[in-house]
């Protein structure tokens, strides 16, 4: 019902609207005529206030003089290239060699002036492809660096906690005297024996000689 009510009313705006012709039929009334225009523009289109930019830069001026060589040569690696340049200041002259991984040597020659860059390239050496070896990753840790630092001593050498001790005794004094003799020189209790024998007689007589 709302719905309804809604619409029909939205019909009778839009029937009211005076710049819309009345329907077939009408409701006895003619459409009211506008009685206003449009403004005129009361602007004009705004004039270019800027104009073309001039030139920031100068003539390029003369360079300083240089020459220059250097090479690296590292067979460990696989690199080996040079490079040598010159100028008067106008013109520079260099040429630089490398060594490619196909084995072939790639040069260089290029002329750089006011007129831009010009360069030469040529090759020595034949191109090589060798079979590819098998991948070997290199390892990817490094020995550890040591974190500590070698302890410093906590001690300090013991004080002595002692004295030497003093002597408790004395040197003893001697408790004896020395012992008085008790005997006397014995007196002699024999005498000199006399002899009891005798000089034996001879038992033999002298011979006598038996020759004549």
């Amino acid at each position: 019902m709302y719905a309804k009510v809604t619409m029909m009313c939205l019909v009778a705006v839009a029937l009211a609207r005076p710049d819309k012709p009345a329907p077939p039929g009408g409701y006895g009334y003619a459409p009211s005529t506008p009685t206003y225009a449009p403004p005129k523009p009361s602007y004009s289109a705004p004039q270019p206030s800027y104009s073309a930019p001039a030139p920031s830069y100068e003539k390029p001026q003369e360079g300083m003089p240089f020459d220059f060589q250097y090479a690296v040569n590292d067979q460990y690696n696989g690199l080996d290239f040079d490079h040598s340049s010159n100028s008067d200041g106008k013109v520079v002259n260099g040429q630089y060699r490398v060594l490619l991984p196909d084995g072939r040597t790639q040069i260089v020659t290029y002329t750089a002036d006011y007129n831009g860059y010009q360069a030469e390239v040529t090759y020595e050496g034949e191109a090589q492809y060798p079979e590819p070896q098998p991948y070997k990753p290199a390892p990817s840790y490094n020995a550890p660096a040591p974190s500590y630092n070698a302890p410093a001593p906590s001690y300090n050498t013991p004080a002595p906690s002692y004295n030497a001790p003093a002597p408790s005794y004395n040197t003893p004094a001697p408790s004896y005297n020395a012992p008085a003799p008790s005997y006397n020189t014995p007196a002699p209790s024999y005498n000199t024996p006399a002899p009891s024998y005798n000089a034996p007689a001879p038992t033999y007589e002298k011979p006598k000689p038996s020759y004549g």
